[in-house]
């Protein structure tokens, strides 16, 4: 179902159904020019990403925000770490760094990396 409405076969009609689906997810909702996402398919599996891209994310962060309302404060102690030096802010864009490129570099590498070495060895869709 969803693989006939791709323009383009290979690595490239990969990347095309990823973008639609991760950008349904982000709320924007915009799709490759070669896929034809007009179908019955798309339509339920990109607003169940929606959904899932909205809602997936909302309910965890106030479950964890109101999980944190309720612990008490803990005193200064010479085992904690402090959050407010420049130690504490480079791990944190150290870990984002980490898990976002976990996050998306299987799907660059069957994608985009794959239609690029194949491109330089002549070969196209």
């Amino acid at each position: 179902m969803g693989l006939s409405s791709r323009a383009n076969h290979g690595p490239h009609g990969l990347t095309e159904i990823i973008y639609a689906f991760t950008s349904a997810a982000g709320n924007n909702g915009s799709a490759f020019a070669g896929l034809n996402a007009n179908t019955p398919f798309y339509h339920v599996a990109l607003a169940l990403a929606m959904w899932i891209g909205r809602f997936g994310v909302i309910i965890p962060v106030l479950a964890i925000a109101g999980s944190m309302v309720s612990k008490k404060i803990a005193p200064l102690s010479p085992g904690t770490f402090p959050t407010d030096g420049p130690l504490f802010a480079a791990l944190l864009i150290a870990v984002i760094l980490i898990v976002g490129g976990l996050t998306f570099f299987p799907v660059l590498a069957l994608g985009p990396i794959v239609e690029q070495l194949l491109l330089g060895a002549g070969v196209t869709f």
